[in-house]
């Protein structure tokens, strides 16, 4: 059996491996009970592979030869997990249960985003012509992603008011 399109050496499995625990965690975090030991736990192993999902990327050219979209958008991850992340360590500014919901949820939906346009990449007779990115890549990547990211965006202002009632019960009790 050859990986060698799933698969771009030992970096490309580690990342795999991050990823796929990412996936997971992530999931479970946006459907388990909030503020609880377990999705803190989760919580914390999903931040950890997202680390490793980020910065194995930085290590993996195959595409493009060079830095391209994918490492822009792991910088854009990286900065959307830090901003989740922090609050919830510092307890800072008053409002940091919602900057950690809104911040971590996206952080989810991105990577949910990142896995649609991941597997997309592996058609590659689709995508690649002559070793270069093809404009069906480009199309076929932009719309798909663009429709898990309004997905991401639908549910988000589903639950906006649920939410808002939860971290605002959340900030209420932290205060006491």
């Amino acid at each position: 059996m050859n990986l060698d399109n799933l698969i771009s050496g030992n970096i490309g499995l580690i990342h795999l491996v991050f990823s796929i625990v990412a996936l997971v965690t992530g999931s479970l975090v946006l459907a388990t009970r909030k503020a609880t030991v377990l999705h803190k736990k989760i919580g914390y192993a999903y931040a950890a592979a997202m680390l490793g999902v980020n910065l194995t990327a930085f290590m993996i050219y195959r595409l493009f030869g060079s830095f391209g979209i994918f490492h822009w958008m792991a910088i854009l991850s990286l900065l959307t997990l830090i901003s989740g992340m922090l609050p919830m360590i510092f307890k800072k500014p008053k409002s940091y249960i919602s900057l950690h919901y809104n911040f971590m949820f996206w952080s989810v939906i991105g990577l949910y985003g990142a896995f649609t346009a991941e597997t997309l990449v592996r058609f590659p007779d689709v995508v690649i012509e002559s070793g270069v990115p093809n404009a069906v890549f480009y199309n076929m990547t932009g719309i798909a992603v663009a429709i898990t990211m309004g997905a991401g965006a639908f549910f988000a202002i589903r639950n906006q008011k649920i939410w808002g009632r939860f971290a605002q019960a959340a900030q209420d009790n932290a205060v006491e």
